[in-house]
């Protein structure tokens, strides 16, 4: 396999996607996206009302970070994505654009033009733990009462796919550093 052009770093919210996301990006001196900040309107207002999106929200904004991906690896930018990606499918279309949503999973072997060379970095932890943070966090969109959601919704990354797991209970430092020397190994 090609060494990654993105990395996503992934989980349910309060799992510390953005901080390390941010992190990661600043020590390999890659291009950061948080895809909250992609969020349409819409979304935004469905969850402050405490209502999970389902896929129909999901896919068009996927989509749209699947572009901004595609256009930055293209171009040689390297970068490092935070974004929940609860499903599989979800992570395909950020690989494979709208084509992800379509395809599959039998279909997904093989590599296509537009295809991004995701690896993923799964950031998982407890229900309690996740919980915990989420309620010491202030002002953001996603209302803690849906946590139960995403914890259901969630599909963890498995084989094919190009990922590593790393427990939310390590400290910042550690992650960053099992990341890297993981990165090394690419």
């Amino acid at each position: 396999m090609a060494a990654p052009g993105a990395l996503l770093v992934m989980g349910v919210s309060g799992s510390g996607k953005s901080t390390v996301g941010a992190l990661l990006a600043s020590e390999l001196g890659w291009k950061f996206y948080d895809a909250d900040d992609y969020h349409p309107e819409e979304n935004r207002m469905k969850m402050a009302r405490g209502i999970p999106l389902n896929d129909q929200d999901r896919i068009p904004w996927l989509c749209n970070l699947h572009d901004i991906l595609l256009r930055d690896v293209t171009s040689g930018q390297r970068v490092v994505l935070a974004c929940s990606a609860l499903k599989k499918m979800y992570r395909d279309i950020l690989i494979r654009g709208k084509d992800g949503a379509a395809l599959k999973s039998e279909e997904l072997g093989e590599e296509k033009p537009g295809d991004v060379q995701l690896f993923v970095v799964h950031l998982s932890g407890l229900f309690e733990v996740i919980s915990g943070r989420l309620l010491q966090r202030k002002g953001h969109f996603m209302p803690p009462e849906l946590l139960q959601s995403q914890f259901e919704t969630l599909e963890p990354p498995a084989a094919p796919e190009n990922f590593i797991q790393i427990s939310v209970d390590k400290n910042l430092p550690e992650i960053i550093a099992t990341i890297m020397e993981t990165l090394k190994t690419k």
